[in-house]
This record gives structure tokens, sequence and C-alpha cells, in this order.
């Protein structure tokens, strides 16, 4: 698992996102309640540009096909491009995604169950500051990762 994802964030194979999203997606659809809609966390439209693509994307597009489920990757924005996280304390990484969110007021989200979908979970800074917006618009938020660090 360690190999995939090392390929999937450090040697542009986005490929292996939707690999292990795909067959992530089938275990859980045996045991996952009900879901409305899988949306990734977004990054930022330089990083993105930069990348290639977003990890937690083609993570949650792999989830989409293995659950049968609906991905929305335009409900979450990420306004702000943060620093990296990688010499960060646990606060700093909370403090660093604060307000860098936004949700997009096209889609009716209320009452609606969200799969929030990450390729790591390190401090889990991001997903909760995502989860928090996602909430406010009255939502359940269930969230999946490949992995933690």
């Amino acid at each position: 698992m360690e190999t995939l994802l090392h390929k999937l964030k450090c040697k542009i194979q986005p490929e292996k996102g939707v690999f292990l999203g795909e067959l992530y997606g089938k275990r859980l659809k045996r045991v996952i309640e009900h879901i409305d809609i899988i949306i990734p966390i977004p990054i930022h439209i330089n990083k993105l540009r930069k990348r290639g693509y977003n990890q937690a994307a083609q993570f949650a597009f792999g989830l989409s096909l293995g659950l049968d489920i609906l991905l929305d990757e335009n409900i979450l924005k990420r306004d702000i491009l943060s620093i990296s996280y990688t010499q960060k304390s646990r606060t700093e990484r909370y403090n660093n995604v604060k307000g860098v969110f936004s949700v997009s007021i096209t889609r009716n989200l209320q009452e609606k169950h969200i799969l929030l979908v990450d390729d790591v979970l390190t401090t889990g800074a991001s997903i909760c500051e995502a989860a928090q917006l996602l909430i406010y618009k009255g939502t359940k938020v269930s969230i999946a990762t490949i992995g933690r660090e």
C-alpha cells in the first residue's frame, strides 16, 4: 500500500489513486450507509496546474466507480494557497487551513450525506475545516482516506 501511495503522491501516477479508490469502494459498499455525494478535498488551482492532478480527486473518482455514487468536484473550492504543511506542528497545520475553503451554493446540500475524501490523513486539519463548512450547510459528513501518516 505504501508503494502505491508513494507512486500516487510523488511519481505522477494518478491512476494509482483511481485503482485504490475503486478497490476501497467495492469493499466499502458492503458496510457503508447511504451516501448522496462524494467530494474530494480540493487543492488550489496553482497547485493543480503545477502537479497536473489532485490526488484526493483521483482517489474519490475510484471510490465513485466502486460505490456507484456521484462525484462532485465543484462543491468545495480551495480559495487560498496555503504554504506547505510538512514542517508544521499540529496547531500550525490547523491555523494554516483556517478559511481556505468555500462551498459552492449552486447545489442544495441540506440533509445530504457526503463522503468527504482526502488522500492521506495526517492531523486532519484540512478534512476538519472542509467538513465544518459542509456541516454548516446542513449535511451529514463521513470521511474516507487512503491512509494515515
